[in-house]
């Protein structure tokens, strides 16, 4: 389990340099394209239809050898089965595949992808994305293994607590911690109406 997360420079009582040890990421995120996609399609789908293939094309023999009507009809309704099957693999592994590149194409905008380029973690981000898109799909293993990677990630507050670094505030935060930190403090209540001065209540002896 991870630790704690280091608490925020803004939140210390004592600190010289608050964020030496924090980095800020740019709030529009990293800028250019994304990397090329690096992983192939899922192996499980493509060995899956690869096999459905090679059924299609064995009845497609057996279908032309075949005599009787009946074992005909089997073998075509067989044939027809099998055919449906590669059609949805195929159609599965397209649209996994569309998806996993546009999500992959957001993750590489956000404020994060700066860090992950440093590191190099490429495919880790990339088995981030796959992960997430079968959780999406109703996969509840592959939830529980993207909100590992998520953390690992920095994709939420938290988690990018733990790597020591925050999203650049926008100006109107800046501009509202400003006006707070140039606002005059309260003043202590004066007694009975007087003047702060305590020579104020004196008055000279002759």
């Amino acid at each position: 389990m991870p630790g704690p997360a280091p608490k925020h420079p803004s939140t210390r009582a004592r600190r010289n340099n608050p964020k030496a040890d924090f980095r800020t990421l740019p709030s529009k995120g990293r800028a250019g394209a994304a990397p090329a996609w690096p992983l192939q399609p899922d192996v499980d789908r493509v060995a899956a239809r690869e096999l459905a293939q090679d059924r299609v094309a064995s009845l497609q023999v057996e279908l032309g050898e075949a005599e009787d009507g009946r074992t005909k009809g089997r073998l075509r309704r067989e044939l027809s089965k099998n055919e449906m099957l590669v059609a949805t693999l195929t159609l599965q592994i397209e649209q996994a595949t569309d998806a996993e590149v546009a999500l992959w194409t957001e993750l590489w905008a956000t404020p994060q992808a700066v860090i992950w380029e440093e590191a190099q973690a490429h495919r880790e981000v990339a088995q981030y994305v796959r992960w997430k898109i079968r959780a999406e799909q109703g996969n509840l293993a592959a939830g529980t293994e993207a909100r590992m990677l998520s953390d690992r990630l920095g994709l939420n507050p938290l988690a990018l607590l733990r790597l020591r670094a925050e999203v650049e505030r926008t100006d109107e935060v800046e501009e509202r911690g400003e006006r707070r930190r140039q606002a005059p403090r309260t003043q202590r209540p004066k007694k009975d109406g007087g003047d702060d001065d305590p020579r104020g209540g004196l008055t000279v002896v002759r």
